[in-house]
């Protein structure tokens, strides 16, 4: 805490009260908890727990809330944010070594120094509902994170002095604001042993049902122009230096495939520690995160180290939602594993009507897809929406109107296995 003024503190504390004062203030769901005897479907129904515009992780009564109110909605599976601006969101031994910071420190202060993903676990599965920590910003971090500016040498580069990238928030997702973030190099030894060392602390020191990586599990294009990426391109390429052109179709490649061998050792090593432990991946379209991030999530898929696939599909125009859908990518990933589409339920600049999310739900459900997951919960049915939290409220009702079971994990010839 004493990196942070007095002033800061108390700003950031009245931002998280006013958001959470909007979403909270909600009537008891206690009536949608007589709901009994109906019949159990099979279908992920998750929603995403940010602290970005968001202060339900912020007020220590504001996690039990969600997680009473998602349940009693028939909810089953919640993808709570645990890496995000070069903090963590839980008591991490990695982090602190690293970084001088155990968590998030107004996280940590706001509740007192308690775990807050101890916390989470401890309402969430006793309701049954599924847990899959979320690694939010994967490689991305803030340009003046204490990260950033105690390890320069983990960050990539582009070229003339090219050191950060333009990043649609999530919370300005559609709305053209941007942000400036850095980027750690995911071909960096020590940043891959710093990343592995998170992820597997939370798998080993929870008890997590997987984690989840997302569309910052990459590198932005114009990025690898940094010392140690340019020596090791050269090592391998005869003396040559890459590319100028960052789009050159080799110099993606090579820079993609290193990305996917550190995938491929995530999958693996997690896999030592908890066999049962799902690695969940929600990307952006293969075509997209491929070009733009060198994500080649299709491989991965391909080559058996996604358990989960969570597509964001974040599209206003239902025609376009819908093309989406049908990527020979998505159907693929059908075959192998669940896949659920990730739905927008708004933003705090740009709602979306719960009209639109009931058709797209519709959509999804039409072509057989595994579930649905919504970003994010504030905005399910808090006061940020264009309709009543009670209209809204309505609407999930009917449309989760029996509890619902996650599908369990299909072999080799397409069988679902057994637990």
């Amino acid at each position: 805490m004493n990196r942070l003024t007095k002033h800061w503190i108390i700003y950031l504390i009245a931002l998280e009260f006013i958001l959470c004062i909007t979403v909270f203030s909600l009537p008891s769901f206690s009536f949608y908890s007589q709901l009994k005897n109906q019949q159990i479907v099979t279908e992920i129904r998750g929603v995403w727990l940010t602290n970005v515009a968001s202060g339900v992780l912020f007020v220590p009564w504001g996690i039990d809330r969600a997680i009473n109110q998602l349940s009693a909605l028939h909810f089953n599976t919640i993808y709570p944010v645990v890496w995000n601006r070069g903090n963590t969101f839980y008591k991490s031994n990695v982090a602190k070594n690293i970084i001088g910071e155990e968590a998030e420190p107004v996280l940590n202060f706001m509740h007192g120094g308690q775990d807050v993903l101890t916390k989470i676990i401890k309402l969430a599965k006793p309701k049954g509902i599924t847990v899959i920590p979320w690694f939010e910003y994967g490689f991305m971090t803030p340009p003046n994170s204490q990260l950033a500016k105690l390890y320069p040498s983990w960050l990539t580069i582009g070229q003339e002095g090219l050191k950060s990238v333009k990043e649609v928030l999530p919370e300005e997702v559609n709305n053209g604001a941007v942000s400036k973030q850095a980027w750690l190099n995911p071909l960096h030894p020590e940043v891959q042993e710093f990343i592995l060392g998170l992820i597997l602390e939370v798998v080993s020191n929870y008890n997590v049902d997987g984690i989840q990586l997302d569309d910052h599990f990459g590198m932005p294009v114009q990025f690898g122009y940094d010392r140690f990426t340019v020596q090791l391109y050269k090592q391998e390429h005869q003396g040559k230096s890459p590319p100028s052109n960052p789009f050159n179709q080799e110099w993606m490649r090579w820079r993609a495939d290193k990305i996917t061998a550190f995938m491929s050792r995530i999958y693996r090593s997690i896999k030592e520690i908890e066999p049962n432990a799902k690695l969940s991946l929600s990307p952006n379209a293969q075509a997209f995160a491929y070009k733009y991030y060198l994500q080649d999530w299709e491989t991965w898929v391909k080559n058996g180290w996604v358990d989960e696939l969570v597509l964001q599909v974040y599209r206003h125009n239902n025609n376009s939602f819908r093309t989406e859908l049908q990527q020979s990518a998505v159907k693929l990933a059908q075959t192998k594993i669940p896949v659920v589409i990730g739905i927008s339920t708004g933003t705090l600049r740009n709602p979306v009507r719960i009209s639109q999310i009931k058709e797209q739900i519709d959509m999804v459900r039409d072509r057989s897809f595994s579930g649905i997951s919504f970003f994010y919960w504030e905005s399910l049915w808090g006061y940020i929406a264009p309709e009543t939290p009670h209209k809204r409220r309505k609407v999930f009702q009917e449309l989760f109107n029996t509890k619902a079971i996650r599908p369990l994990p299909v072999d080799e010839s397409g069988s679902r296995l057994r637990l």
